[in-house]
């Protein structure tokens, strides 16, 4: 990629990123301001093995004002920031990069932009909710939960990150076997990649029924699996493209210092 002096060029780094809709709604809220000639937003593939080199030889490059971080670097990224702020540093975690003259400083909009997805359909405080997984996505949404008074039931599949969690916000974690007991909570919210790019579900259906809000943080064209079948048990459900959306905007005006045109963006995902 050439650099252009004259655009401030925003990316979104993962593995993978194909599938990503960052960039469309970020540049459709660049167009609806009129400062499409100033940013720019594109998508990057980068492996975790390649993150480190990439930071030092590229991601500190004058022409990259800013980039989010998805899957697998939400976590992995802190080790190379120079600053956080103090809600990433609470978190561990950063899905939001600025870059000040090649100094990075790390930001997490990942929180607010699930609990302003929850806050369309329920009031949290004193909710029971039901966490699968425990990386980087869901370490910023269960500090968001724990704000909002929730009681978190944690369920991973790596257990030494669970519990590192769980000590952290003080919430319950059981094994990934143990998935029954999420059928007693208010919410279930699926934090791990399962269903984004295959037909799996992390919850079988027994375990769903129409009292619960099911909140899957992927999204996929037709709705992932567990939002199908959550839906089919007459759930209230949330998609990632909320969830995208919402930290999305928050993003954008930390880039730009502008507020985020929500109608564009929320066009230009189709929701």
């Amino acid at each position: 990629m050439q650099a252009n002096p004259h655009i401030k060029t925003c990316l979104i780094i993962g593995d993978s990123v194909t599938h990503s809709l960052s960039p469309a709604m970020h540049n459709a809220a660049y167009k609806a301001l009129g400062i499409d000639s100033q940013y720019v937003f594109l998508a990057r593939q980068i492996k975790k093995e390649e993150l480190e080199k990439a930071i030092q030889t590229d991601l500190r490059a004058k022409d990259i004002h800013a980039f989010a971080c998805t899957i697998p670097h939400k976590e992995n990224i802190v080790k190379y920031l120079d600053d956080m702020d103090g809600t990433a540093k609470e978190i561990g975690a950063a899905n939001t990069v600025i870059n000040t003259k090649g100094n990075l400083k790390g930001y997490n909009t990942d929180w607010k932009g699930a609990i302003n997805s929850l806050l369309k359909h329920t009031s949290l405080k004193n909710k029971n909710v039901a966490i699968l997984g425990s990386g980087g996505t869901a370490r910023a949404i269960i500090y968001g939960l724990s704000k909002e008074g929730c009681k978190v039931n944690l369920f991973s599949r790596n257990n030494q990150t669970a519990t590192a969690l769980a000590e952290q916000f003080r919430c319950h974690t059981y094994s990934w076997e143990k998935r029954e007991e999420a059928a007693s909570s208010d919410i279930i919210i699926n934090t791990t990649p399962i269903g984004r790019d295959d037909i799996a579900t992390p919850l079988p259906g027994e375990y769903i029924n129409e009292n619960h809000i099911v909140f899957d943080v992927n999204y996929k064209k037709g709705n992932t699996p567990l939002l199908n079948l959550a839906q089919s048990k007459n759930a209230i459900t949330i998609d990632g493209l909320e969830m995208l959306l919402q930290q999305g905007m928050l993003q954008f005006e930390l880039y730009t210092g502008l507020k985020a045109p929500e109608d564009a963006m929320r066009k230009a995902l189709s929701i």
